[in-house]
């Protein structure tokens, strides 16, 4: 069965694709070369999925296209599908998070931007409007900006609840609706804040992402700026799976899409230096919802190894077995179709990796 695997980089859109287990992938030339990928999305709703593709051109500026025929086109409006009222006062820094809605809403497409806003598709994805609730929310301007600058970066719909969607943002928190965006809430419950003189403020949580299991929606992982955590109650609460990691620092968290109770984490030592631990290429799987976390490192590059792997760099796809996948800022893209257990490379020397998905077709 193939696999496409989309990987955005800083200086364009990289299509890998492979047929079979063992086969060497087929890698495109880049798309929208010299421009930032900072976002790619795949919608499955539909009978060929459609691709989505937030790039930032240093001349034109942030734009969403689309594909509907697997990369071999693509599609950008006339117009700017992303756009803050005039009314705000905002210009569009760029989009962080491009997410298909739920089954019930096979037209929706969501969108994170920076500055922190949600943007809504009903159109699948060709033009967005801002959702005005939580821009106009009370707190928002008490959000504060991470390094990598103040976006929202996860979104996360209920799968068979349409009313119910979580974001998450740096620097922020968690805010959740559970009304279809009438309002919105947060909600930190439990999520530690190490560098403020609150460590358990009601939001300004620097969350780095989040993932929802595949077997509980209920249930959700999330990685923090120190600290990982998960929610058994759709991210109304939350409560520390850090203890069998080697370090609670790390920006991406994925979690299978069928088995309840399975993700993966990139754990990165401290703040100071943000190398993998001990620098060493580990994957960390559990398997019991974060009691207990295994390293995964068999066919990784050896010690010592030191790009860091961001936020949206690590995915997993629909198969079975799942394959899981990661890039690193320093070119590197590695594949597992085991679920974790081996890993061959699949490209290296390509620009900065900075989001990957993948889909088996």
């Amino acid at each position: 069965m193939t696999v496409l695997l989309l990987i955005g980089t800083a200086k364009g859109l990289f299509l890998a694709r492979r047929d079979r287990v063992g086969d060497s992938w087929d890698m495109s030339v880049p798309q929208f070369p010299m421009t930032a990928v900072y976002s790619v999305g795949i919608d499955t709703r539909r009978a060929t999925p459609r691709l989505l593709a937030a790039v930032d051109s240093s001349h034109f500026g942030p734009s969403v296209a689309t594909s509907d025929d697997l990369g071999a086109c693509w599609r950008e409006p006339d117009h700017a599908p992303v756009a803050f009222p005039q009314d705000t006062d905002t210009a569009l820094g760029r989009v962080w998070a491009l997410q298909p809605g739920a089954a019930a809403e096979p037209d929706v497409v969501w969108a994170g931007t920076q500055p922190s806003a949600l943007f809504r598709s009903t159109n699948g994805g060709t033009s967005y409007e801002l959702v005005r609730s939580l821009w106009d929310h009370p707190q928002r301007t008490e959000w504060g900006e991470g390094f990598g600058g103040q976006a929202i970066h996860t979104i996360l719909p209920h799968p068979t609840d349409p009313q119910r969607v979580l974001v998450a943002m740096s620097t922020g928190g968690v805010y959740r609706t559970t009304d279809g965006g009438e309002s919105w809430h947060p909600s930190n419950t439990g999520i530690r804040v190490s560098f403020m003189p609150d460590p358990f403020p009601e939001f300004g949580q620097c969350v780095h992402k989040v993932a929802r299991d595949g077997e509980d929606p209920e249930r959700l992982y999330l990685q923090n700026h120190h600290g990982v955590y998960r929610s058994d109650d759709d991210g109304q609460t939350w409560s520390s799976i850090a203890d069998t990691l080697p370090s609670d620092f790390g920006f991406p968290i994925v979690a299978h899409p069928r088995r309840g109770g399975t993700a993966w984490n990139f754990p990165l030592s401290a703040d100071a230096l943000r190398f993998p631990v001990d620098a060493k290429c580990r994957v960390f799987r559990t398997t019991d919802a974060g009691k207990t976390w295994t390293p995964q490192a068999y066919g990784l590059p050896t010690a010592p190894f030191y790009p860091s792997v961001l936020r949206d760099a690590m995915t997993v796809d629909n198969g079975d077995p799942v394959g899981v996948y990661f890039g690193t800022r320093t070119g590197e893209v590695f594949a597992s179709a085991d679920e974790g257990d081996s890993w061959a490379l699949v490209a290296a020397h390509l620009p900065d990796v900075l989001c990957v998905r993948a889909v088996r077709l």
